[in-house]
């Protein structure tokens, strides 16, 4: 797998949610803070988002918005001020199964002009495993319809926009599908502007030939023993720039990520199957159940056998 799958696989549990919403009249909705990350699709017409914490973002149509965090907010249909926002009706509380019910005042007539049309969905992520790189997203990325832009994110919208709500055969497993299609395109594209802008951090270790390469190279085989001489050999550059730039874009040295990455993916191998330990040691580069287990407990504050089994207790989405 490449980095960026790996570091959405890491942090994903249980299945997205999702709501096709059309909205008339005059509107003001909250979303509360979410233990995973939170998405908007502006169909048809516009809104404004309110995060709890920073400013006002106008939404027009085709613009995507993500909440990578699960940050509180209010969408509206015009900026609000404070008293407004405090009387926000909660989203849960208007979703009939059909779109909005307004719960005060009244509805306006059905034939009334469409406000806005939006996709509301959501994320469970796993926040103890976060790649840096999506630690990295800032609380709202929001990502404005350009002509021409990101391709693969517009097709995967157009998708989603005539599945959601359509009752057709299948769509019980194309929407789960292409939800998870549309969080891989809004990273994509989020790191794709942040290198066009000349960002810093994952976006530029993504775009350096050499992290790059050893990242990729980790991630391919984290079982693989590892050393800062033979790492930097393969990405053709001596230890001491393998070390420098790595550690200046990712944040730690080569060795201290490989680290890392090991008990991650041994956090989602405990999670996602049922290999004994021996078998998942062996598989991110431990020479024995032991020592994972002590890497493992040290990093994470319990152990793989417990975690496994806190992973496999219903959590409610």
């Amino acid at each position: 797998m490449d980095v960026v799958s790996d570091a959405i696989s890491a942090v994903r549990i249980g299945r997205p949610s999702s709501n096709r919403v059309r909205i008339v009249g005059t509107w003001c909705s909250r979303f509360d803070a979410y233990d995973g990350a939170g998405f908007h699709v502006v169909l048809e017409g516009s809104c404004w988002l309110q995060p709890d914490r920073g400013a006002a973002v106008s939404l027009g149509a085709g613009d995507v918005v993500l909440l990578p965090h699960g940050a509180g907010h209010v969408l509206a249909d015009s900026p609000a001020d404070r008293r407004v926002l405090e009387a926000a009706v909660p989203f849960e509380r208007w979703v009939d199964g059909h779109g909005l019910r307004m719960a005060a005042p009244p509805p306006p007539p059905a034939d009334a002009p469409c406000t806005a049309e939006l996709l509301c969905g959501k994320y469970r992520l796993d926040r103890s495993h976060t790649h840096p790189l999506m630690a990295e997203l800032p609380d709202v990325v929001h990502l404005p319809n350009r002509v021409g832009s990101h391709p693969e994110l517009r097709a995967a919208i157009d998708l989603l926009g005539r599945e959601i709500g359509a009752h057709r055969p299948g769509t019980g497993v194309v929407v789960p599908g292409l939800l998870d299609l549309l969080l891989v395109y809004m990273v994509r594209a989020w790191m794709t502007d942040g290198r066009a802008y000349g960002a810093g951090g994952w976006p530029a270790a993504l775009n350096d030939p050499v992290v790059a390469g050893a990242l990729r190279l980790l991630h391919e085989d984290p079982a693989q023993q590892w050393g800062n001489d033979q790492l930097a050999a393969q990405v053709g550059v001596s230890r001491a720039t393998l070390a420098r730039r790595f550690t200046a874009l990712v944040g730690r040295p080569p060795m201290a990520y490989l680290g890392w990455w090991r008990l991650t993916r041994a956090a989602a191998l405990l999670r996602e199957t049922q290999e004994p330990l021996d078998i998942i040691a062996r598989q991110v580069g431990y020479s024995s159940p032991y020592a994972l287990s002590h890497a493992f407990s040290r990093q994470f504050g319990t152990t793989p056998g417990r975690f496994r089994a806190q992973a496999a207790s219903p959590v409610s989405g």
